[in-house]
């Protein structure tokens, strides 16, 4: 019988599990390793899988998605994550993770020989995983940029 220890000390390595995944979705984008980013996507063509990256239309199907990575990869000389306000949630074989996503990314330059201005972003994004007995793996992914608060609004009502 499971006693309340074993089922919180199974959770907390579920948890840990899901992180881990999530970290390695964040990681293969940095690195440009398309096969490492595939190996983390629900596997099969007949699983419906999703993907809504920051200003695209929703992208459904695991052959569609992947080739959204590609070519993101393929125009994006550089690219970093910091990851804040980390949040994990699950239930059963479901895990919903959200964070902030802080990139720093930067295409080639014109003239082709160095890397082009660095341009930071706001996104925050919800990452749905689901276990598999390969272990937890990405079924949804949706990014929304964060509209920068000027305070011109506050400014606004306030009288001069």
């Amino acid at each position: 019988m499971n006693t309340p220890r074993d089922e919180h000390e199974a959770a907390a390595a579920d948890i840990r599990a899901v992180e881990q995944a999530n970290t390695a979705f964040y990681e293969a984008m940095e690195r440009g390793d398309l096969d490492a980013l595939s190996g983390l996507w629900l596997p099969g063509e007949d699983l419906t899988v999703s993907c809504v990256h920051p200003g695209w239309p929703v992208l459904t199907g695991r052959g569609e998605v992947l080739r959204s990575y590609a070519l993101i990869m393929a125009n994006t000389e550089y690219i970093q994550f910091f990851l804040t306000d980390v949040g994990v949630a699950m239930t059963g074989d479901t895990a919903l993770v959200t964070c902030t996503e802080n990139i720093l990314s930067g295409a080639p330059a014109e003239d082709g020989d160095a890397l082009g201005p660095l341009v930071g972003q706001l996104v925050v994004a919800t990452n749905v995983f689901r276990r598999t007995p390969d272990g937890w793996k990405l079924w949804s992914h949706h990014g929304s940029p964060v509209l920068a608060e000027t305070g011109e609004e506050e400014d606004e009502g306030s009288p001069s």
